[in-house]
């Protein structure tokens, strides 16, 4: 690791589910991760809170990890490669120039599939039956430093705003797809939208006729 990197960091940990008004969220500090084989390590710039993230806390999820450090919705910058991980290109970049210390980079809710089970192979990652999810399976982004995949991040446009961006990584992706399936967007069809209020703003832009649904 370079020299400027902490030893420790600061990280809002959970031990065990609990309701939120009861503050299940502690302030620890932890060692900072080391990446391994294929592995960046993230400085946090920013992290977005989801919904997810208290279905976590509150245990409307069942525990894959604990104690973990939530947050999927993150936005780092690259400060340690871990072996190899220089030669994986990032999420989404086949063929791109491979990742740099320095880069600007996304982490999804997706932290890494297994790349072979019928739905990977059908481009259907999302659904894999045997996932592995930030923030659940593997400590997220409430911290000031977090490992990722290099080959499940993303490489974030230059100038593009943190707190903008962090929304992106959870409600951009899952609005971007289901758009895409319905081809609102695509190739030659626009750029990615975000979903709930964000995901029709981009077909409203297109001249659509967007519909909401409420289960309440």
């Amino acid at each position: 690791m370079a020299g400027e990197i902490p030893e420790t960091m600061r990280a809002m940990r959970l031990a065990a589910p609990a309701p939120v008004a009861e503050a299940p969220l502690r302030l620890v500090e932890l060692p900072v991760p080391e990446p391994g084989p294929g592995e960046v390590l993230l400085r946090v710039r920013a992290c977005g809170v989801c919904r997810t993230d208290l279905h976590i806390l509150e245990g409307e999820l069942p525990p894959h990890r604990s104690p973990v450090v939530p947050g999927h919705q993150i936005v780092g910058e690259v400060t340690a490669l871990g072996p190899g991980a220089g030669l994986v290109a990032p999420g989404g970049e086949a063929g791109a120039a491979r990742l740099a210390m320095g880069d600007i980079v996304g982490v999804p809710w997706l932290h890494h599939t297994d790349e072979t089970c019928r739905f990977c192979r059908s481009g259907r990652e999302n659904l894999c039956e045997r996932a592995a999810f930030t923030g659940w399976d593997v400590d997220g982004g409430f911290a000031e430093y977090t490992v990722a995949p290099a080959g499940w991040v993303y490489r974030l446009p230059p100038g593009m705003d943190d707190l903008a961006a962090a929304p992106l990584l959870c409600a951009g992706i899952i609005g971007y797809r289901c758009l895409r399936l319905t081809g609102v967007v695509g190739d030659g069809a626009g750029l990615p939208a975000a979903t709930g209020e964000l995901a029709g703003e981009r077909p409203r832009r297109l001249g659509l006729r967007v519909v909401t649904l409420d289960t309440a």
